[in-house]
This record gives C-alpha cells, sequence and structure tokens, in this order.
C-alpha cells in the first residue's frame, strides 16, 4: 500500500468518528500521532549517542504501547490516551530536565488535543500509521509530499487556509532572497512552515559538512501565535530532520516591545505572508512609535520587519493590494520603508493564488534595508493563458515563475514589467498600487476605430449571409431540374 493510500484510510477511519468535526479536527489529530511516530523513529537514530536519554517517560513512548497492532483498544486505550499520555506529555513543556526537546513535545502537546471518542477507531488510525516507514529515507521524502498536501488540505479547513502559502510562491521567494549559510532566516507569522522548511531545502543545498548542517538549524527562527499551525509547524520541520525548531508559540508583535530589540537581535533575512484583512487585539499598536500606530496586522508586521532586519538584510513579504495605497498612518509606513530599505520589486500576483481562502490580490514585496529607494521596479504574473483564476484542483506551479527569474538580473521593461521612480511615487503621496502602463495602452482602443471595425464587420456578415443565401438557392434550383 502507499503512502498516499495510507492517508487516505487513515482519514476514511476518523471520518467515522463521531468527536472528528471537520477537517481541522482531522488534521489536527493525525498530526500529533504523525509527530509521535517521528518522534520514536528519529530516536533510534539519536541511540548513537551513549548519553542520549529518551525526554519522553518510557511508559508513554510510540513503541511502548501504540507499536503493538494486538495492543491496548477500545475504552482502555481512550483512557490511557486522555488520562496518561496527554497529561504526560503535556507536563514536559515546564521540565527542565527534560531538555529542549523534551519542552518541544510538551509545547506541542499542550496544544493539541485527541478529538477521537472510539478506542477501536484510534487503534485502526495507529495501526494503519505505523504502515509508514520512517527509517527508510525514500518513504520519509515521499512523506514529505504527503504532508504538503495535508497542508494544502487546509485551504479547504476554514479560516484554517490562512495559515498556508502555495509552494509555488514561497519557492519564488525563497530562490529569489537565496539565504546563505550562516545566515539568520525568520518568519514572524510561520503559519505552519512552509518558508522555513523551503529556506531549510535551500540552505541545505549549500551544506557540505555536519557543522554547516547544524548551523542551518540554530538560523532558522519562527514565531506563531495559534495552536493548530504552531503543531504543524514544528512537525513540518521535524521531518525534514530539525530535531530542536526554533519556533515560539507567540504573538510576534507582543512577544517584546519594539524598542527593545538590539543589534544581537536582528536578523539577515526575513520571508513571511503576515495574517491580513484582520485587526489585532486592543493595545497591541501600543508598544509601536506612535506615528505607525494602527490595528491592520499587515501594517504592523511590515514596520517590524524593517526594524527587525539587519544593515544589509533582505526581505520577501506578501501583502495584499490594501497595503500599497491608503493615507495616514498606511502612507507613513511606506515613508518608513521607502527610506529605510531599498524596496527594488513589487511582483504583483493575479487572482485566485490564495483560493478558497481569500480572492484578495496580492503581492510579494523585495526589499533590502540600509539604502533607500531611488525606483520600484514592477512585475506583473500573468495567469495561464488557459484560465481565469487558479483554484484548488488547478494551483500556481513553481515554473510559472521561470520568466520572473529569467528577468531579474537583467531587468528591461515589457508588457509584465515597469520601473517607478522615487520622485513620481512621492507625488503619488506614497501610493504603491501603481497599475501596469502597457496593460493601460494595450487595453485603450480609439472609439473611432472600434466603431469602423464594427462597421467592416457587420458587412463581412452581411456578405456571407447573401454567398450562403445563393448557394442554398443554387442547391433547391438543382434538385427541382
Amino acid at each position: 500500500m502507499t503512502i498516499s493510500t495510507t492517508i487516505k484510510s487513515i482519514q476514511d477511519i476518523m471520518r467515522q468518528d463521531a468527536g472528528v468535526d471537520g477537517d481541522a479536527q482531522r488534521i489536527s489529530q493525525m498530526v500529533w500521532l504523525m509527530f509521535l511516530k517521528l518522534f520514536d523513529a528519529a530516536e533510534d537514530d539519536y541511540a548513537w549517542d551513549p548519553d542520549y536519554t529518551s525526554p519522553i517517560p518510557n511508559d508513554l513512548r510510540w513503541r511502548n504501547w501504540a507499536k503493538d497492532d494486538e495492543g491496548i483498544t477500545g475504552e482502555e486505550l481512550l483512557a490511557f490516551v486522555n488520562n496518561s499520555l496527554f497529561p504526560g506529555l503535556k507536563a514536559l513543556s515546564t521540565d527542565v530536565k527534560a531538555g529542549r526537546r523534551g519542552q518541544i513535545v510538551g509545547e506541542i502537546f499542550a496544544d493539541s488535543f485527541n478529538y477521537m471518542k472510539s478506542g477501536t477507531l484510534l487503534r485502526q488510525v495507529i495501526n494503519k500509521l505505523d504502515e509508514i516507514n520512517f527509517h527508510n529515507q525514500q518513504e520519509r521524502h515521499l512523506f514529505n509530499d504527503i504532508y504538503e498536501k495535508i497542508l494544502r488540505d487546509l485551504q479547504s479547513a476554514g479560516n484554517a487556509g490562512e495559515y498556508y502559502t502555495p509552494r509555488a510562491v514561497t519557492q519564488f521567494m525563497v530562490d529569489m532572497v537565496n539565504p546563505q549559510l550562516g545566515q539568520i532566516v525568520f518568519d514572524p507569522a510561520c503559519g505552519t512552515g512552509g518558508f522555513l522548511a523551503c529556506a531549510l531545502e535551500h540552505l541545505k543545498a549549500q551544506a557540505k559538512t555536519a557543522d554547516d548542517l547544524a548551523a542551518i538549524e540554530t538560523g532558522l527562527r519562527g514565531v506563531e501565535k495559534k495552536p493548530l499551525p504552531h503543531v504543524l509547524c514544528l512537525t513540518n520541520l521535524f521531518l525534514r530532520g530539525v530535531g530542536t525548531p526554533d519556533v515560539a508559540r507567540d504573538n510576534a508583535l507582543t512577544r517584546r516591545p519594539y524598542k527593545s530589540y538590539e543589534e544581537k537581535d536582528r536578523v539577515d533575512v526575513v520571508l513571511t505572508n503576515p495574517p491580513f484583512g484582520g485587526k489585532e487585539e486592543p493595545g497591541v499598536e501600543s508598544g509601536f512609535p506612535k506615528a505607525y500606530q494602527t490595528k491592520e496586522t499587515a501594517d504592523l508586521f511590515l514596520v517590524m520587519i524593517v526594524h527587525l532586519l539587519k544593515q544589509g538584510g533582505q526581505a520577501a513579504v506578501v501583502l495584499p493590494d490594501g497595503s500599497l495605497f491608503g493615507e495616514g498612518v498606511k502612507t507613513r509606513v511606506k515613508e518608513k520603508l521607502l527610506e529605510d530599505c531599498n524596496l527594488h520589486t513589487i511582483v504583483r500576483l493575479p487572482n485566485g493564488v490564495f483560493a478558497p481562502y481569500t480572492s484578495i490580490k496580492t503581492n510579494v514585496l523585495f526589499f533590502t534595508k540600509g539604502t533607500p529607494t531611488t525606483e520600484v521596479w514592477y512585475y506583473e504574473h500573468p495567469l495561464p493563458n488557459d484560465r481565469k483564476a487558479y483554484s484548488m484542483t488547478r494551483p500556481m506551479t513553481v515554473a510559472e515563475f521561470d520568466a520572473e527569474k529569467a528577468w531579474w538580473n537583467n531587468r528591461v521593461e515589457n508588457e509584465f514589467a515597469w520601473r517607478v521612480p522615487l520622485a513620481d511615487i512621492k507625488k503619488r503621496g506614497y501610493n504603491l498600487d501603481i497599475k501596469n502602463p502597457y496593460e493601460a495602452a494595450q487595453l485603450y482602443i480609439d472609439p473611432a476605430e472600434l466603431q469602423a471595425t464594427y462597421a467592416a464587420e457587420l458587412a463581412a456578415v452581411s456578405t456571407l449571409k447573401q454567398d450562403l443565401c445563393n448557394v442554398l438557392t443554387a442547391a433547391l434550383l438543382d434538385q427541382a431540374d
């Protein structure tokens, strides 16, 4: 049985359980089980170290209660999971003796729940999951792809879709920023960890030694305030070999006062898709300088990102169209961005990239801190010719960004790309919502020309009708003869 078939079987079993309500709960249930199995497989790898001791109490380790497909089931299994497993693992989050690895296990279970009500069905799920061999590198690699699909499924799970950025977008952003070994890569709203996972693979390709790999792990940092995506992110990174992911369960906008960040706290790279369209809880904005105080989440994140970057640091940030225009605080936020950073590129994404979660048009802003902006290049990413919008079944693909990549280091204006000097942006009151001038030129046609074209087409249709009438008349006359 293939891994994808196994996962589908697990989902089908969960659908029979009265306690699991909807996709989000089903995914959450599956993830904590996956994590425990993954952790158990990883502990076999850690065993080469004679000093290694499992942070998980012996009776709570996967191998000692879940591994045996003839093991406990029914009410006995439910009682064990609810009354022993969860309380025991949650307690690790504050157990200093458990070490960072044990505390991560505790953090995952502090935000997880056992939704299943049938111990018999739970045993069936466990047995199916145990068919996946995480010691087999090929199967583990395949499971990475399955996990990506599970994360994509969140897009149809109500508001959970906000946690997933399409892989094509994350890959393009990472490729263009091109983080390097030794740099600190940060996502202040990391969701399920798509940017961190993509940056991890990008950096792994540069690694040559074990020390390089260790440096990559310590250089990846994230913050996520909601429990489900936080658990998904930790599992996502753990699946890719990060033993102790540095991902805080917190609100990046409030975890530290704005003024408290020092040079040692700054980062080299920010890759993120911060939440937009929402409002922060009262008082969050008071921690920011008065000129930038707003309840709009995306604007606060942009101010914080500029503040957190080192001199020479780079960022790629997904923002909605609404962040590009607007007055008052929005104007001051954009003015700060253009003064403190070189906003060298804005890639305008088409409709449907984040469907069905939102139809709001979005943009990717690329900027480097340390020198002010002198001009902004825009690139309007076109929809493929065979569709009007993206969808769940036909999403954006990585290959679609090949045109941008080819243009990136040899920039010329064309039907998709145009350049706007800073002086023009200032004249517009720092409105960055600048439409494609080439598209406008293509869309404008002189009315007199349209009228002449219409008249010619009518005449052609009239002639065609007369010709057809003549052919039919001749045919009828032939039959009459």
